[in-house]
């Protein structure tokens, strides 16, 4: 691990978050093999790695078929392995790898070698930004902007790829981490950001990309706290081995969770004074188990003060001069929250807001999406309402006419957005004609993410909506057709469900279903035509349920 090649000190570095209750700290461990997937994942928040180590440690990992030759040496790692996690896998929800990632060099050649990584998920805001589209970074008034991280590239085939070509987005290995985004928008309350190779370079030339951004908005200062996040602090704290000294981890607001620990020494210099040079030689000394002993002592503690080292009566390393290193978190819990609270919250209350921008272009895809709850879109402009955005490169005169509005946008996309999680379109969509000839527009929309129960019904089945006593139905949209090749796929002909462009958005449901306390619409053709004949299709319906 990464605390194994820090200074021989007693080293205590403290963030003190006020955090919700979602978050969970992960260990994955995978053997040194150029084949085998390393795979993070957070179901909820994104990923912060806290500590990386490939090389060995002990003699017990990855130690099944191996001579006992080759689990000798237990004090190797990889330098830089912690900073290239962070780079590639910081502010994902998913993030694979091998070994061939952080192999620059053997660390402790015929070794075999594993790579360990602990990381913790973290509650985020995930905002995705097709290719010349802007992204909306934004905070509540007393908050500021703090991105986790930030990657232009392309991960899949299926985000940003409304009427893309096919060898636009076939190349589902293009990745780019980005710092910039993070250097124009942390400590701001809002932030654009555009997503385009003049920003960002070009990491695969010919494929529509777009920008994925985590990010998180932190209190201003404690004095404006609310709940979410406060600022990090970061505190460290040197003993040198004594029977007298005493270790003290504290946390002035908040408990203390212990992350990396280290009792040994990494270096020569720490407490180094008046030892004789021997007492210093060895920088690879450190005491296994030293972070659960911390973890169980400290953890969940104001503070902790210790004059007693771990396993003290055991030296790891007689004749050394040995230090404790402590890595801690002080997690500031709210709670007054739950995440129960956070979806009971009365419909009216949006989970987040967020603002799109693309500009007018055939090919440019405008997403629009909620990584929880449904899309309820707020209000769209087709047209110019300044002379500053989407101006890069254009003539003067196509900038002049700043009051240029196509009737009716906002109408369009409620019918084709509202009740979906996703929903991809360009402008080709709302360009019915041209509000201002001459002028160059963009499509604007802001949209709020609402919580919603989302329910599927193959064709020819019924959906069921449902709500308790006291409570009716309240319809935030439906869609009849086909998103994607799985969904209701089972035992289907490939040439049933092939077809994903097929969309049919309906009042049916709402008129239906709103006010009633149960309802079953059948997913039929006879009740919401046919929009794509010799597909299989499906019924979606996003509901939530209101007091009476």
């Amino acid at each position: 691990m990464v605390h194994f090649r820090l200074g021989s000190t007693l080293l205590l570095a403290a963030a003190c978050l006020l955090v919700t209750k979602d978050v969970s700290t992960e260990r994955v461990i995978t053997c040194d093999d150029a084949y085998s997937v390393q795979r993070l994942s957070c179901e909820t928040g994104v990923i912060i790695v806290q500590a990386a180590l490939y090389g060995r440690a002990d003699r017990e990992i990855c130690s099944e078929g191996k001579r006992p030759q080759q689990l000798t040496n237990t004090k190797c790692s990889q330098a830089g392995t912690v900073d290239v996690l962070k780079k590639r896998c910081d502010g994902k929800r998913v993030c694979e790898l091998n070994t061939n990632v952080v192999r620059t060099s053997d660390p402790c050649s015929g070794i075999i070698k594993y790579l360990e990584i602990n990381y913790t998920c973290f509650p985020a805001n995930h905002l995705v930004v097709c290719e010349h589209s802007l992204g909306h970074l934004c905070c509540d008034i007393g908050q500021v902007i703090h991105v986790y991280g930030a990657d232009f590239g392309r991960r899949d085939q299926t985000t940003c790829s409304y009427q893309r070509p096919t060898s636009q987005v076939q190349n589902v290995y293009c990745s780019s981490p980005t710092s910039k985004v993070a250097e124009s928008c942390n400590g701001r309350n809002s932030c654009t950001i555009s997503a385009s190779n003049s920003v960002f370079g070009d990491p695969c030339v010919g494929t529509y990309k777009y920008l994925e951004v985590a990010y998180t908005c932190l209190c201003f200062s404690r004095a404006q706290m609310s709940g979410g996040y406060d600022e990090s602090t970061t505190k460290r704290v040197i003993t040198c081995e004594g029977p007298y000294n005493i270790h003290r981890l504290s946390c002035e607001t908040g408990v203390i969770i212990v992350q990396t620990a280290l009792y040994g020494r990494a270096d020569r210099e720490m407490c180094s004074e008046g030892r004789p040079a021997h007492s210093l030689t060895n920088t690879e000394c450190f005491q296994h188990g030293t972070l659960e002993v911390l973890k169980k002592r400290c953890d969940g503690k104001k503070f902790n003060s210790s004059s007693e080292t771990p396993s003290s009566s055991t030296m790891l390393c007689p004749r050394l001069s040995n230090t404790l290193l402590l890595a801690a978190t002080c997690l500031l819990i709210n709670s007054g929250f739950s995440r129960a609270q956070h979806f009971l919250a009365p419909i009216e209350t949006a989970l987040s807001t967020e603002r799109v921008i693309t500009c007018d272009d055939l090919g440019n895809v405008h997403r629009l999406s909620c990584e929880i709850g449904v899309i309820s879109v707020q209000a769209a402009l087709y047209g110019r309402a300044d002379k500053e955005t989407c101006s890069e490169g254009r003539p003067a005169e196509q900038l002049t006419n700043t009051h240029c509005s196509q009737h009716g946008t906002l109408d369009v996309f409620k019918k084709r957005c509202d009740g979906k999680r996703v929903c991809e379109l360009n402008t080709d969509v709302v360009r019915t004609s041209d509000p201002c000839y001459g002028i160059y527009k963009y499509l604007d929309t802001t949209f709020a993410c609402f919580p919603a129960i989302r329910s599927v019904a193959c064709e020819q089945s019924f959906v069921n909506l449902q709500c308790d006593e006291g409570q009716v139905i309240f319809v935030h949209g439906a869609d009849y057709g086909r998103h994607d090749p799985t969904t209701c796929s089972y035992g289907r002909p490939a040439s049933q469900i092939q077809n994903v462009q097929c969309s049919s958005p309906t009042h049916k449901v709402a008129q239906s279903c709103d006010g009633k306390s149960s309802c079953a619409v059948k997913a039929s053709n006879s009740v919401f035509g046919d929009p794509c004949v010799g597909t299989y299709k499906y019924l979606e319906v996003a509901y939530s349920c209101r007091c009476m």
